[in-house]
């Protein structure tokens, strides 16, 4: 059997909170019509991510946020890998975000029909894994057109 081989990966993630990463990455492109966040951190205890967004979101886009986080969490979502060489990417993956020397094996992280993007890092088997989303604050910095979220998952 040809061993596949990826990228070094250099941080130790805690597989709930990552995927709840993936999870609201997917939701905010599908509320605002942005990017994928460039800034996380992602920790156990508490996290936090930035969108560049067209609008300050209100609070009632803020609770559907998190109203559709646990919703996507409840519905048990499989998490499964998918090993493809970059000259099979799927249209609907970028690769922008890989680092220069990426290795040509990519390895795609599916949840559900729900989201998928090139990732190396530790996840749950299923979005009931999780935990509870639980929005703790936000910020918006209108010179950047930043909205940073705070959460944590919930065991």
């Amino acid at each position: 059997m040809n061993e596949i081989l990826l990228n070094d990966h250099n941080k130790e993630e805690f597989p709930p909170a990552h995927t709840a990463e993936h999870l609201l990455n997917q939701v905010m492109v599908r509320m605002f019509g942005c990017e994928r966040s460039r800034n996380a951190h992602v920790e156990r205890k508490k996290s936090k991510i930035s969108y560049i967004l067209d609008h300050k979101p209100d609070r009632k886009e803020e609770k559907e946020i998190e109203r559709m986080m646990n919703e996507l969490i409840e519905q048990d979502l499989p998490v499964t890998y998918e090993f493809v060489d970059r000259n099979h990417i799927p249209d609907d993956v970028k690769l922008d975000r890989l680092p220069d020397d990426a290795s040509e094996t990519i390895r795609l992280v599916r949840i559900g029909d729900f989201d998928v993007c090139p990732c190396i890092g530790k996840h749950v088997r299923s979005t009931s894994q999780i935990g509870r989303f639980e929005m703790l604050g936000t910020n918006w910095d209108q010179s950047t057109r930043s909205f940073r979220i705070r959460f944590k998952v919930v065991q």
